[in-house]
């Protein structure tokens, strides 16, 4: 299996999970203090969404790249 190939199928699996999905939720730490013994952090979520036209873009390189002839 080439590298063509591969990213292919990588481009077809991300745009369907990025469809199933729409958006994934992380956490990230933030603004650190430390006075004496006590420490404080606040931990935001930040939220990314995928738009719908970047799923079927992925889905439909990932087919023009697996289905293509050299």
């Amino acid at each position: 299996m080439n590298s063509a190939k591969m990213l292919a199928i990588v481009l077809i699996v991300a745009g369907f999970l990025g469809l199933a999905y729409g958006s994934f939720t992380y956490t990230k730490e933030t603004h650190n203090a430390k006075i004496g013994p006590i420490e404080l952090s606040v931990k935001d979520k930040e939220t990314v969404n995928f738009p719908v036209w970047v799923g079927v873009g992925a889905i439909a390189a990932g087919m023009i790249l697996l289905f293509a002839r050299k």
